[in-house]
Parts: C-alpha cells; sequence; structure tokens
C-alpha cells in the first residue's frame, strides 16, 4: 500500500474512534478548557468555598483564553449566586453562551439572566436620588424647627397660665374663700355659675387678671442669651415672644417682652 493510502487509512481509523467515543470538537475544546491550570484552581478554590480566590483563578483562566466559555460559565455562577453582582453576572452569561452556541442549558442560563436583570432594576430603584434625599432632609429640619417653636409657646402659655392659678391662690388667701360655682378656670371665667349667690357676710372678690407679660429693659453688655438665664427661660422662647428682634443688634434701652 501506497503512503498516501495508509496516510488516508490512519485519518479514517482516528475519525472513527472519535465516533466511536463520542467526544465531539466541542467536547474537546471544552475538557481542554476545564485542564487549564488556572480554571482547575478556580474549581478547587470553588470546593474549599473561597469564592474571593476563585473568582481570582476564573479571571486568570480568561487572561490566558479569552474565549474559555467554561471560565466565563464559573464565574456567571459565583456573580449570580456566591458573590452577588448581578451586573457582572449577566456579562458573564451572555459570553458563555456567544462563545459556547450549542450549549445544553441556554435556555435556563436565559432565565438566569433575565433573573438578574430583575434584581439589578430592583437594586437602582431602591436607591433615592440625591436631590431627592436632601429635599427630604430639608423638610424633616423644617418640621423639627417648627414643631420646637410650636413647643417653645406652649411652655411659655403653660407658665403664664402657672403663675395666673398662683395670683389666684394669693387672692383667696387675701380673701374669703370664693363660692364653688365661681371657682372657675381662666377659659371659664367668663359664664360663672349663675344659680351661686354668694353669702352676705363674704367680702366682695376681685377676680385677678391673668398676668401681662413681664417686659425687660435692655442695659450696657447685655445678650439675649443672657437676659433668657437670667429670667429663667429659654433662648427660644425669648425669641418667639419678641418676633422683631435681631438678637445682635440689641441696644441699651431697648424693651423686651419676657414670656
Amino acid at each position: 500500500m501506497s503512503f498516501w493510502g495508509r496516510l488516508n487509512l490512519s485519518l479514517l481509523a482516528a475519525i472513527s474512534l472519535a465516533a466511536l467515543n463520542g467526544c465531539s470538537p466541542a467536547d474537546q475544546s471544552q475538557l481542554e478548557e476545564e485542564k487549564e491550570p488556572h480554571f482547575v484552581l478556580g474549581n478547587n478554590r470553588f470546593n474549599s468555598l473561597d469564592y474571593d480566590g476563585a473568582i481570582e483563578a476564573f479571571q486568570a483562566a480568561l487572561e490566558v483564553n479569552p474565549r474559555s466559555a467554561q471560565a466565563h460559565y464559573r464565574l456567571a455562577q459565583l456573580f449570580d449566586t456566591k458573590h452577588p453582582d448581578p451586573a457582572a453576572a449577566i456579562f458573564h452569561y451572555q459570553e458563555y453562551l456567544r462563545l459556547d452556541t450549542r450549549a445544553e442549558n441556554s435556555e435556563v442560563i436565559r432565565q438566569r439572566i433575565v433573573t438578574c436583570k430583575q434584581q439589578l432594576a430592583a437594586d437602582v430603584l431602591a436607591m433615592p436620588s440625591a436631590p431627592a434625599a436632601m429635599r427630604h432632609l430639608e423638610d424633616m429640619t423644617e418640621t423639627n424647627r417648627l414643631l420646637q417653636l410650636k413647643i417653645d409657646q406652649l411652655n411659655a402659655q403653660v407658665k403664664q397660665w402657672s403663675d395666673y392659678a398662683t395670683s389666684l391662690q394669693a387672692a383667696a388667701k387675701n380673701n374669703s374663700a370664693p363660692p364653688a360655682g365661681n371657682n372657675a378656670m381662666p377659659d371659664d371665667m367668663s359664664t360663672p355659675n349663675s344659680t351661686t349667690t354668694p353669702p352676705a357676710h363674704s367680702k366682695p372678690i376681685t377676680t385677678p387678671h391673668p398676668p401681662k407679660p413681664h417686659t425687660h429693659i435692655v442695659v450696657a453688655g447685655e445678650t439675649l442669651a443672657g437676659i433668657a438665664r437670667k429670667h429663667g427661660v429659654s433662648l427660644s422662647a425669648l425669641q418667639a415672644a419678641n418676633p422683631g428682634v435681631t438678637p445682635k443688634k440689641l441696644h441699651v434701652g431697648q424693651t423686651l417682652n419676657l414670656p
């Protein structure tokens, strides 16, 4: 037999052997990719739960062979389930499908890509924009300021009613006790009990009026904060009682209302 005849016979035998073993060119390519040292190292690290090390090894395998579909597939799995990064998982899944057009799990991979895209969209929508966050913070700050002002005003009113109650007690000590019908709260004094008649021997009772707001005359060297401390009131309450006063522009002889 001639040389060419023997060569053709050898090629035919090799092809027949490959067919009998069920080993296609795609299978051989996958086996070669999986035997690459970095790829083997990545599998070992994955099995030992060293996911960061596995990612590093598979990325090194891609540097050696950028067309390694199996390295892309392993990285996609890691970024999908072990080291969540939806964007990276989508990229490596897509590269895997591009390089291995006959992948048997292509339909499953496409479903994973859709899931990763949904996760990525959810993460983006959950992040508030910077301007919106700033506006929300400003609104909360303004609301807190208004609430604090209201609290100061209420405290000032409570103090006035306390002073008024004290004056009523002082009047009761100086005069005979008022009848039960006249023992009314300040907001009820305009409608006393008409059925109650004071005893003939009782002295006329003068009902004190609510105390008028006190005032303070500014002297040299005083500040608004110092005046507030001097009279035992909060600075914010003092400012609320004098809305037109600028703290840094106090002048000697200026009259301030005290809450």
